[in-house]
């Protein structure tokens, strides 16, 4: 069984709880109103977590051959679905851990999974194709061929799916996978991430910059400058901050009034490694980063994308994901030694010293 602990956490990171999983914690996700949190492995073991105690509700070691590749809960918090490199997607029963339906892609990895916030579609990117399935694992299309495997997938409301590959984003109708817009660039598209609303989307690109298209216009510029590949990205609920990572520093450009073209933005610096993972806290001007250098920070920000520190722990292992749980009392991470760690989020007792300053992004953007 998964070993309990406790932590001790710094600022509005409170006690809470801390588990360990067979090998790297490496996706997961909360229940609708966060009675339990649920984790893959890349052994392909998958477990469920009592999201008050850490107490193990269920766990199947070995369900995806290779390992588990993503995690996604469906918004009633009823089901759930796993993939892995297996070829397979399995959509569960959360409350028992129970196998409701298995669905075989082939011999090739499914890497990205994502349902619909309505809850009526399951997408699932498997090498250069995307495919879409109901809430009982009956298939309802396929994409033809991308021109290269599909990095990342995100639905832009119920009706649209977004796919990033090389060279461009693609929305697709929902029901049907008719072609709806492609948004071409000359680039591998490596992240991508969609205000809530669909109407901007922001893709990190191999080249270590951050590219962004408003949809209505079809307008596109390029974020640049960063020392590494923005694999991180994050909008805040309001749809006017975006937070990127591709370094040390936590990169967040403010979309207000006629930004963030011409303007610079908030650096935030804590981390002495890359950044691996962002997340906005719902409802509210916090964010959540998490580095290789296994540092998790959460930060209190202005409108304009700058901010400070306000709560952080040394989890000893690089961080693989971050999840903010419904209603942002708490905050789950998952890390490369298999440990899983819950905090309780408390009141801002004031900002926390970084432990060295690191450099920032100085470049405007056009």
């Amino acid at each position: 069984m998964p070993d309990l602990s406790a932590s001790s956490p710094m600022g509005v990171l409170g006690q809470g709880w801390s588990a360990m999983v067979g090998d790297y914690a490496i996706s997961g996700g909360w229940s609708r109103r966060g009675e339990a949190l649920v984790v893959g492995d890349t052994e392909g073991g998958v477990y469920s977590f009592d999201g008050e105690s850490g107490a193990t509700g269920w766990e199947r070691p070995g369900v995806h051959e290779g390992g588990v590749l993503a995690v996604a809960v469906h918004p009633s918090g009823a089901v759930f679905a796993t993939a892995g490199q297996d070829g397979r997607v399995i959509i569960w029963d959360a409350a028992e851990g129970q196998e409701n339906r298995a669905i075989d892609l082939g011999s090739s990895w499914v890497e990205n999974l994502a349902w619909s916030p309505d809850g009526r579609w399951l997408a699932a990117s498997c090498s250069r194709k995307v495919h879409t399935y109901d809430t009982d694992g009956a298939e309802v299309w396929r994409s033809e061929d991308h021109p290269s495997t599909v990095s990342a997938i995100a639905w832009s409301g119920d009706r649209e799916l977004a796919t990033a590959c090389y060279g461009r984003v693609s929305f697709f109708q929902a029901s049907t996978g008719e072609l709806r817009q492609k948004l071409e660039w000359q680039g591998s598209l490596v992240s991508m991430v969609l205000t809530s609303d669909g109407g901007i989307v922001a893709c990190g690109s191999q080249d270590n910059s951050v590219h962004f298209w408003r949809r209505s216009t079809g307008q596109d510029s390029e974020m640049f400058g960063y020392p590494g590949k923005p694999s991180a990205l994050a909008f805040d609920d309001s749809n006017t901050l975006l937070a990127t990572g591709g370094g040390e520093t936590v990169t967040v450009w403010s979309f207000r009034r006629k930004g963030p073209e011409g303007t610079r933005p908030g650096s935030l610096k804590f981390h002495l490694e890359p950044i691996t993972t962002l997340a906005f806290a719902p409802g509210a001007m916090r964010l959540a980063s998490g580095g290789r250098d296994g540092a998790v920070v959460v930060w209190s920000l202005q409108r304009n994308g700058k901010g400070g520190p306000i709560g952080a722990e040394d989890l000893g292992a690089p961080v693989a994901e971050l999840y903010w749980r419904p209603g942002g009392s708490g905050l789950a991470a998952l890390d490369a030694r298999g440990g899983v760690t819950v905090w309780q989020i408390g009141q801002a007792r004031g900002r926390i010293r970084p432990p060295r300053t690191a450099s920032g992004l100085g470049e405007d953007i056009g």
